[in-house]
């Protein structure tokens, strides 16, 4: 596993944070935002953003998506 500590050195307070097109329900308080970063991207809860973040190699990231796109989780978007 690759040391991820360069991907969270990237972290930017407001920066460029985008949130997901696939908010929770019709409320869009459960909101998933990411932050593209050089290798890869962070991900971080909309409603804390101050909290914990999950830094992701470009990789990870592409499969995270094809997995919530094909519904391996079985999650509810």
């Amino acid at each position: 596993m690759r040391d991820k500590s360069k991907l969270m050195a990237q972290d930017s307070p407001e920066g460029a944070w985008t949130k997901s097109s696939f908010s929770g329900g019709g409320s869009g308080s459960d909101c998933l935002e990411v932050l593209k970063i050089d290798g890869g991207v962070l991900l971080r809860d909309s409603k804390n953003p101050n909290g914990p973040k999950i830094a992701l190699w470009n990789t990870e990231y592409a499969a995270f998506v094809q997995g919530v796109k094909a519904d391996e989780a079985g999650l509810v978007l």
